[in-house]
């Protein structure tokens, strides 16, 4: 809260879900866990520290603990191709609701080991290719 706004600030950014900041798509966002507690309108803001980093602006949302898990609804298919790595930030898991409301997991979070492997693996190849162009200078 900066006195005049308050920011709800979550792990998500925009570089997972980009629609509001493209073209101000509106999601509806709400505490995982109904809570009862005083609500104010707010900006659901990313940690990026960006202008464009935030997944909903002027929401009426209640006061939150930290931890607290929020829902974004209906953000389609589009929200994961869209998604990006800016920042080396990994992809956050996709969680859908079958008509049970039960939660099911449908993709994995990224792992940051898994961001860099093919670059550790080109770095690993050029240590080992100039490795043997020393030994080969050597040799001469």
């Amino acid at each position: 809260h900066n006195g005049q706004k308050r920011f709800v600030i979550v792990d998500s950014a925009m570089n997972d879900l980009m629609r509001p900041t493209l073209y101000h798509a509106k999601h509806t966002i709400t505490p995982l866990k109904n809570v009862q507690r005083d609500v104010s309108m707010c900006d659901v803001v990313g940690p990026i520290c960006e202008s464009g980093d935030y997944l909903a602006k002027n929401v009426a949302l209640p006061h939150l603990e930290s931890g607290e898990i929020l829902m974004i609804e209906n953000v389609g298919a589009y929200a994961y191709s869209m998604a990006s790595n800016y920042n080396t930030r990994p992809r956050g898991a996709e969680v859908a609701l079958d008509s049970h409301l039960q939660a099911r997991l449908i993709k994995h979070r990224e792992r940051f080991e898994d961001m860099i492997c093919d670059e550790e693996h080109l770095l690993q190849q050029a240590q080992q290719d100039s490795a043997l162009s020393k030994v080969s200078c050597h040799d001469d």
